[in-house]
């Protein structure tokens, strides 16, 4: 590895890999890059735009032209470690707008394998100076129709949605502007890190639509009155702001923004799956529940903490000084 190395390449055991498959084909209909890495092989799937990090890392090996799929089985030194899936948003031409057909590759993604026991992780990023305008504004034209534009909120809600359900976190890595469902996306999920450079916006009232199901999230992410500044006037706020006000997890210098996330996606990936999946589907439960019915789940969903095979190899782990041992 070095300093040219695609960075969703970095972990992997270069000196272990035992095949490099390189396939020429055609994908330009598929919205989004879908980066896929089991145990045992990572995927990419490479489309809209010619440029890639790591298409053009293999490339000049294979002499090859346009979109590629890489695929790479490699032998880890553990089974149950490293199982992140990183999803690219890659339509920088379109800065990356959600269109129906982006939103239901980036679901697509989402679910896939979902209940895998291998996956623990998944990173949302982008191609490009921002990282999601939101909607598509050409398919919202009243040519479309409301029946198409039903379909269009609907699939984006689904999305947000399903990351808050998902079994496992989901993380937004962020470099550059989020506005309207960009910001949405950022705001939904579990965890999100940002460059320094990155700013957020639901700009839409000043097109004549007020970002409605941004407000969603964006008004579970921060105060209500700094949601309802944004939303009624479109002003952006910067990522030192959004951190300040608990949309973002972190922000760091543009240069540390990938290695800060894969940090903490390696954290989580190296913890038990199924406790994760349990502790995130209680406190989206009792994140807005009252007081009193909030402990009863969160007592609970202890007593079935304890009860996991991975809750008392944990104990046991922990009272015989060691390591714990995983199931997943």
């Amino acid at each position: 590895m070095n300093e040219n190395t695609p960075g969703c390449l970095h972990g992997v055991e270069t000196k272990e890999m035992t095949k490099v498959l390189v396939i020429s084909i055609d994908i330009s209909k598929y919205p989004s890059v879908h980066v896929f890495c089991p145990i045992m092989k990572l995927r990419i799937n490479k489309s809209l735009t010619q440029r890639n990090p790591v298409c053009d890392y293999f490339k000049p090996l294979y002499n090859l032209n346009g979109p590629i799929v890489v695929m790479l089985l490699y032998n880890c030194y553990s089974c149950k470690s490293q199982c992140e899936r990183n999803i690219v948003l890659s339509n920088p031409k379109r800065r990356n707008a959600l269109s129906l057909a982006m939103l239901k590759s980036l679901q697509r993604d989402i679910l896939h394998e979902a209940e895998s026991t291998d996956l623990k992780v998944i990173i949302i990023s982008a191609e490009g100076p921002v990282f999601s305008s939101g909607h598509d504004l050409k398919e919202l034209t009243d040519e479309q129709g409301p029946e198409y534009h039903t379909e269009v909120f609907q699939t984006c809600s689904e999305v947000m949605m399903l990351i808050q359900n998902h079994p496992v976190p989901v993380i937004a890595m962020v470099n550059g502007l989020a506005t309207a469902a960009g910001c949405q996306l950022v705001a939904s999920c579990d965890i999100a890190v940002a460059s320094d450079k990155s700013s957020f916006a639901t700009p839409g009232v000043n097109l004549g639509l007020f970002c409605s199901t941004p407000g969603v999230a964006l008004g579970r992410a921060v105060p209500r009155k700094v949601a309802l500044e944004m939303l009624f006037t479109g002003e952006p706020i910067s990522a030192q702001e959004a951190l300040l006000h608990g949309m973002l997890s972190r922000v760091v210098p543009e240069e540390q923004l990938e290695e800060e996330t894969m940090r903490i996606a390696r954290k989580i990936a190296s913890l038990s799956r199924p406790v994760v999946s349990l502790g995130k589907a209680a406190f989206y439960k009792q994140v807005h529940q009252d007081l009193r019915t909030a402990y009863h789940l969160a007592s609970q969903t202890m007593v079935d903490n304890v009860a996991l095979q991975d809750g008392q190899e944990g104990i046991k782990a922990f009272i015989q000084k060691r390591k714990p041992v995983w199931s997943h």
